[in-house]
């Protein structure tokens, strides 16, 4: 006998899909976004996970937030699915799984986050400067007084000191 094949009703289509929808969401792994919003007081960008936890970076330093208005930044968006945040006015786009393991952006941003770090100024790095200005400048390190490189190392320990090949016998 042949089956008769009956349509579902909406009502149990609609609980099929999100019943499907809930299934694939659990088995997902790594760092979602439930929510983000930006924090004019403190300048960060704060994101509430799926698990409960919350996140937040300073706007600063994501790629294409520096210099943005703090209504542009307001403007952020959780993209489906929880891994991205978007800001559409300004066309940048993070990935919250490479926020949460500190990556701001491409390789080029993040090089230059690293300048930037370095070209950073503080009360302690301006008394070390004037310090050695007065001693006539950086102190240099003498060759003499280097440690040997490890390929230097591994010469001398094969041939000696002198330059000459160690007798084994």
């Amino acid at each position: 006998m042949a089956r008769s094949w009956k349509p579902a009703a909406d009502a149990e289509i609609e609980r099929q899909y999100a019943q499907a929808v809930e299934a694939g969401v659990a088995g997902e792994a790594g760092p979602r976004a439930r929510s983000a919003r930006y924090d004019g007081e403190s300048g960060r960008v704060e994101v509430e996970l799926l698990n409960g936890c919350l996140f937040a970076f300073p706007a600063e330093m994501g790629q294409g937030l520096r210099g943005a208005s703090p209504d542009e930044l307001a403007a952020v968006e959780v993209t489906p699915g929880g891994y991205g945040l978007h800001w559409e006015a300004l066309d940048a786009d993070l990935a919250v799984p490479a926020l949460m393991a500190g990556v701001f952006g491409t390789e080029a941003w993040m090089r230059e986050l690293g300048r930037a770090g370095g070209r950073s100024t503080s009360d302690a790095k301006a008394a070390a400067a004037r310090e050695n200005g007065r001693r006539g400048g950086r102190p240099r390190r003498d060759a003499a007084e280097a440690p040997p490189t490890r390929r230097v190392a591994e010469r001398r320990a094969e041939y000696g000191a002198e330059g000459e090949e160690k007798d084994e016998g």
